[in-house]
């Protein structure tokens, strides 16, 4: 049996803005997904997926060779366009029958990467580059692939073909004021990128983006942390033409809220106290996670 495993991500700056070449700051989580391989003498690949309660909410056969399944489900044509563009990268991909369970360690719809964990699982199944897997499927700058196969935070970026990953120690001493809150709604990244593309970044605040991820890993307060990303929610709010999430569900929230990902959904960064925790928690926003019970590499 073989088995691979890649983190789930959050982006904490950057989002939209990595598209266009900016520098964005993200951090893997401790929640992600697996990948069990067990080979087989079978004609095709037997593929199940697991929820975090070990319950299958899918599951199809792809035949060998060309991994194609008689099923109309989007995710069996998904599976199967992956598995074909893996096989393209590498030609010897696919030859051998095999069960294959994947499973997420979150609820699938958090928005922690369920899509990113599975391209990059099935890369380190075919052996091939994950970012030319990505391209030729689901798209995007790459920095969730990025994070799925890093520990530590990143910076990333991505000009042209050029891809940028640099690990980072964050020095922050006040991560017990930090904490994420999901939105109750998952966002769906391709449309909030169709978006963004109608109301693109320029080329001055692109490169403030970038200036704000790279100041946020040497930033050594809570007090410039909040203005780093308050001056982000801004950045992005002009440009998108849309209130910030602190203006439009949450304004009598006294501290330092940060949209992550496609704005509107997911999960949003919070800073405070277990006192404003609870602030959240009344508003009927129960999944609220600590930084450190988040975040994969916490030093």
């Amino acid at each position: 049996m073989k088995e691979f495993y890649s983190n789930g991500k959050l982006l904490l700056t950057g989002e939209y803005a990595v598209l266009d070449g900016a520098v964005g700051l993200a951090i893997p989580t401790k929640f992600g997904q697996s990948l069990k391989i067990h080979p087989t003498a079978d004609s095709a690949i037997h593929w199940q997926s697991l929820d975090k309660n070990n319950k299958i909410w899918y599951e199809d056969s792809f035949r060998l060779p060309g991994m194609k399944s008689n099923s109309k489900k989007e995710e069996s044509s998904v599976l199967s366009n992956i598995f074909y563009h893996a096989s393209l990268l590498n030609p010897s991909f696919g030859r051998q029958g095999a069960i294959a369970l994947s499973q997420l360690t979150f609820p699938r719809n958090w928005g922690l990467g369920s899509s990113s964990t599975l391209i990059s699982n099935i890369a380190q199944w075919a052996q091939v580059d994950v970012f030319e897997l990505l391209d030729r499927t689901f798209g995007g700058s790459g920095y969730d692939v990025a994070a799925a196969e890093h520990n530590p935070p990143i910076l990333f970026s991505r000009n042209k073909e050029k891809i940028n990953v640099s690990e980072v120690h964050l020095k922050w001493e006040f991560t017990n004021q930090i904490f994420f809150v999901y939105l109750n709604k998952k966002m769906n990244s391709r449309q909030g990128i169709e978006q963004y593309s109608r109301n693109r970044l320029n080329s001055k605040d692109l490169q403030r983006i970038s200036d704000i991820s790279e100041a946020c890993v040497f930033v050594d307060n809570l007090e410039d942390f909040e203005s780093l990303l308050m001056e982000h929610e801004l950045i992005l709010s002009k440009t998108l033409s849309k209130k910030t999430v602190k203006e439009d569900l949450f304004p009598d929230y006294p501290n330092t809220l940060k949209s992550l990902g496609a704005w509107g959904g997911d999960f949003i960064l919070a800073t405070g106290n277990k006192e404003n925790q609870d602030y959240f928690l009344q508003k009927g926003y129960p999944v609220v996670i600590s930084y450190n019970n988040m975040v994969k590499f916490s030093y």
